[in-house]
């Protein structure tokens, strides 16, 4: 049995309240710069809808939101690459935040493949769609830190989560919940809670996979 496998296939204890205790721990070991990073990446995307608003008409696909939709997972999976080094208990720095961009095509790969996926799923009767949304939660974490292809980051994450996938799914709706308590004033408290979230995924997905060594990971 490969280690793909033994990573699918394991047996685990859920562990909601430590996944909430653990990733509040590693937001707040680094929480000025992970809300600073979110203050720059909606920075950076109000200026790139009004940088490419319309580029073939007013009717067209936004260039913002095409540019947007490359950049968001790319720059999302650096809250993974900093929570990962906290986790670890290894130095950190802002630039860290920005290393998605060292694993730009599968990263890219693997978020336009999951997203069809879940559209397909969702077109068939919304279960399937749902099914994959959440199944697929350990995907960036896995291709990160095992230095996985897009496919087996998927294929993996969805064999393990399925095994709880109840248990993955009431997560999901209390981490959407902690947002929408974020949203509140304003949408302010998502400044903290956007990368809470985050942390919040790789307590769990430190506990229940386990991190690769500094030397091991992908970044």
């Amino acid at each position: 049995m490969s280690n793909l496998d033994n990573i699918g296939e394991r047996n685990y204890q859920f562990k909601t309240g430590q996944y909430f205790g653990r990733g509040w721990e590693i937001f707040n070991a680094y929480a000025l710069p992970f809300v600073g990073f979110t203050i720059l990446l909606v920075v950076i995307f109000a200026a790139v809808s009004f940088i490419l608003p319309f580029p073939l008409g007013s009717g067209s696909e936004g260039g913002g939101n095409i540019v947007m939709n490359i950049l968001s997972p790319i720059l999302g999976a650096g809250y993974y690459i900093v929570a990962f080094q906290i986790a670890r208990n290894r130095p950190k720095a802002f630039g860290d935040f920005f290393k998605g961009f060292n694993r730009f095509l599968p990263i890219l790969l693997l978020s336009i493949v999951s997203s069809i996926l879940i559209l397909v799923g969702i077109i068939l009767l919304i279960i399937p769609g749902l099914y994959l949304a959440v199944a697929y939660m350990f995907a960036m974490p896995l291709l990160l830190d095992k230095n996985l292809d897009f496919w087996a980051s998927l294929e993996t994450s969805r064999k393990l989560i399925t095994k709880k996938w109840l248990s993955f799914f009431i997560f999901v709706i209390l981490l959407i919940f902690l947002n929408l308590a974020g949203a509140i004033l304003l949408g302010i408290g998502l400044l903290v809670t956007l990368p809470l979230t985050n942390c919040v995924i790789v307590a769990a997905y430190e506990d229940i996979v386990g991190l690769n060594s500094v030397a091991d990971s992908a970044v």
